[in-house]
Formats: C-alpha cells, sequence, structure tokens
C-alpha cells in the first residue's frame, strides 16, 4: 500500500533531488481531483532517462529493490520496499518535435501537462483526457472504473463504451 503520507514522501525525494517527475495513474488522478479517493496498492512515476538512474539510487537508499514481474522491460520497473510500498516507475525520452518516447511509442509531450495536489503538495502528472485514454483497451479492474468514472465525472468526459457495458450505464 502506498498511503497519502508515502506519497508525499516519495513525491519529495525526487523533488529534494531536483529531479522531475510526473504521476500516472491511481495517484496520478487523484492528484487531478486534489484528495485521495480510494487505496493505492503503488505510485506510478514517469521519470526522464537521464535521471533515472539517480532517482533509482535514491529509492534504493530507502530501501526499496527492484521486483521483477511478468511485464518488466528496461523502461518499466516496479520496485518495493520491505514495507510493501510499491514504485511502479516508467522511463522516458524527450524527443524533437515535443514528443516523448515511451516504450517504442510517441505520444505529444502534452500529456505531461497536468497539475494536480497530494495532501497540498503541488505535483505533475498525465493530464486527465490522457489518463482517461490510457485507461483503455485492456481488461478492467474495480480500480479502473473507478478511476475512470472519477475522470468521467470530475472533467464532463463521455464514459467510454467498454466501461458503460461493464458498469451497465
Amino acid at each position: 500500500m502506498i498511503t497519502e503520507q508515502d506519497a508525499c514522501e516519495i513525491i519529495q525525494l525526487a523533488t529534494d533531488a531536483e529531479i522531475e517527475i510526473w504521476l500516472d495513474g491511481g495517484w496520478g488522478i487523484d492528484a487531478l481531483i486534489g484528495r485521495q479517493t480510494r487505496p493505492h496498492d503503488d505510485i506510478d512515476l514517469f521519470v526522464q532517462r537521464k535521471h533515472a538512474p539517480q532517482l533509482v539510487g535514491l529509492i534504493t537508499a530507502q530501501g526499496f529493490t527492484e521486483k521483477p514481474m511478468a511485464y518488466t522491460l528496461e523502461d518499466h520497473t516496479v520496485w518495493e520496499d520491505g514495507n510493501g510500498r510499491t514504485i511502479d516507475l516508467h522511463v522516458f525520452d524527450f524527443i524533437e518535435n515535443d514528443q516523448i518516447a515511451f516504450l517504442g511509442e510517441h505520444y505529444p509531450a502534452e500529456v505531461f501537462s497536468g497539475r494536480g495536489a497530494i495532501a497540498g503538495i503541488k505535483v505533475s502528472c498525465i493530464e486527465p483526457a490522457s489518463q482517461l485514454l490510457f485507461h483503455l483497451g485492456y481488461e478492467h479492474d474495480d480500480n479502473d472504473v473507478h478511476d475512470v468514472m472519477l475522470l468521467c465525472e470530475a472533467f464532463g468526459f463521455d464514459v467510454p463504451e467498454e466501461y458503460r457495458q461493464q458498469e451497465n450505464i
């Protein structure tokens, strides 16, 4: 579990080292909303490749070790500490034409234009429309449904068809 206090500690660790990070997933959505709306198993962080080794050094100094997963790739790793706190780390590059490269895909840099707060700490995150798009095209769990419904309600998006079918909307 990653509590609000845990999230703030991890964010502050990067901030103190002047490493820019962007939140994704559940904590990213809660940051956009401005409050915690559900429990979180992990915190999803995006970090630029040139800062990844420094961030990994900081989290390993805090007791985090890499936890191999079926989906582990060079640019997508999972880190866990002895208290069961989990960081889902995504490494990307800024490339020409205001693009972001992540796992062989290119995205507009605006994906990282979201701004939010966790416990009053301002954070950068994936912007709302991209958060919604990144929740499409796979089997959803209850947290995904919660997050998508929250995004749609808070930002005036239509509920995507695949979620309407699941929720009988």
